[in-house]
């Protein structure tokens, strides 16, 4: 058994166990069976539920982007300097971060699957759109995407991203089988709790770990009302968290 620090302390950790933290809106800090550390979407410095440990990160292997927008990017560049992290993003938003001065880039586009080690990460669909700030100029970013994630010890996870609800994603659950799914629910630019429902049943996963509500009003989704529209079905965990509280799945 292992001690891994996560932000509410130190807690102890089986090997095979993943480590989830939610950073606020779609972003996550995960430590893997093998003590690999990996953000995803990792919006830090105008992130008004980021927790502060997050925020003076130093070192971190792995930085995933589903896409562009501030709220996910923003931060790539000084995040990716700082901690020395290999980045991985769409071919576009790779080519914007390299031109920045992000040397340890990888690109991905979707249906492609990359191995980071004993990590594969296949990006698949998302539907939302995608746009890289500079200054006052929008730059395209490239297409937005989910990552289907496996991890050393097997399990496989689906990060949807900034999206709604599509019908391929039972492509998705045929295909990949991710048992866990990080799906957004605050509405306004992304699903709403009744399409995350909706999500929920086309991918048939057993755990879901709500992303992308709270932190500013606007964003109108709420946690009970995804747990009301899915109160009747059997042998699901839908995960009550906010930022800074960490999962363990094994």
């Amino acid at each position: 058994m292992q001690e891994i620090n996560n932000l509410r302390g130190t807690v102890k950790m089986e090997s095979q166990h993943i480590s989830f933290t939610w950073i606020g809106f779609g972003g996550f800090y995960i430590k893997t069976s093998k003590g690999k550390d990996i953000l995803i979407d990792s919006w830090v410095k105008n992130n008004p539920v980021c927790p502060e440990v997050i925020r003076n990160i130093e070192k971190v292997d792995y930085i995933f982007f589903t896409h562009a927008h501030r709220d996910h990017a923003e931060d790539a560049v000084w995040l990716a300097q700082k901690t020395g992290a290999v980045v991985l993003a769409g071919w576009e938003l790779a080519f914007i971060l390299q031109k920045r001065g992000v040397q340890n880039t990888v690109a991905i586009n979707k249906g492609r699957t990359r191995r980071f080690g004993d990590i594969t990460v296949t990006s698949v669909h998302a539907d939302h759109t995608a746009a890289f700030v500079d200054g006052d100029q929008l730059l395209y970013g490239g297409e937005p995407m989910g990552y289907i994630i496996k991890f050393e010890n097997g399990k496989t996870i689906y990060h949807a991203g900034d999206t709604n609800v599509f019908g391929d994603m039972a492509l998705i659950a045929e295909l990949y089988e991710p048992e866990i799914a990080l799906l957004p629910i605050g509405d306004v630019y992304t699903m709403p709790p009744r399409e995350a429902a909706k999500a929920v049943r086309l991918l048939n996963v057993k755990n879901v770990i709500p992303t992308h509500f709270g932190g500013f009003d606007f964003l109108t989704g709420r946690l009970r009302d995804l747990l009301s529209l899915l109160s009747h079905v059997h042998d699901l965990t839908v995960h009550d968290i906010k930022p800074g509280d960490s999962i363990l799945v094994r």
